[in-house]
């Protein structure tokens, strides 16, 4: 399914063009624009490599033999990337539960989409799971990735190019899948 960084480019390239849930972009668009925001602001490659691909596992469940799960979807890329860029894409939900949590505002400036998705992620944290998050060594990752995340559902704006975003991951892909 997922063998090296050409193939996560085929993917976007033949299904990126699927709405992006109930928001006014596409998949494509959010992941460009999660990347670009991300770079823009000075990120490491690792950032914004997560960013580019932090919704991955959506598009993977098109396929007729894909992941059907976040976790699984994670799994399809660890062969590809190390720990830096996978564990802010397995911790971006939590995060966005975290910062509800510890951000008497930041609920109400999601998305109504996103706004509706906390419910079925589980809603805001409570104490205890704002302690254990904040324990990971990629909380304060996630986090960042989280913030590109939610200023990433504009139409209009400009980006840079997937072809762009694929050099980025593949300065990024273990040696053992150039």
């Amino acid at each position: 399914m997922i063998r090296d960084v050409q193939d996560i480019l085929d993917l976007y390239a033949h299904h990126g063009s699927a709405p992006y849930g109930a928001e006014t972009v596409s998949h494509l668009q959010h992941a460009l624009q999660t990347a670009t925001l991300a770079e823009r602001s000075g990120e490491a490659p690792e950032i914004i490599a997560a960013c580019f691909m932090h919704d991955i596992a959506s598009l993977l469940r098109l396929l007729p033999d894909g992941p059907r799960s976040s976790e699984a979807a994670l799994a399809a890329l660890a062969d590809l990337f190390e720990p830096a860029v996978l564990e802010p894409i397995r911790l971006h939900v939590a995060a966005k539960r975290y910062l509800c949590a510890v951000e008497p505002d930041y609920e109400e400036s999601l998305s109504p989409p996103s706004q509706m998705s906390l419910v079925e992620q589980g809603g805001p944290m409570d104490e205890a799971e704002v302690e254990r998050f904040m324990h990971n060594e990629f909380a304060y990752d996630a986090v960042r990735l989280r913030r590109y995340d939610d200023m990433a559902r504009k139409p209009e704006m400009e980006t840079q190019s997937l072809h762009h975003f694929g050099r980025v991951l593949e300065s990024l892909a273990t040696v053992a899948t150039r």
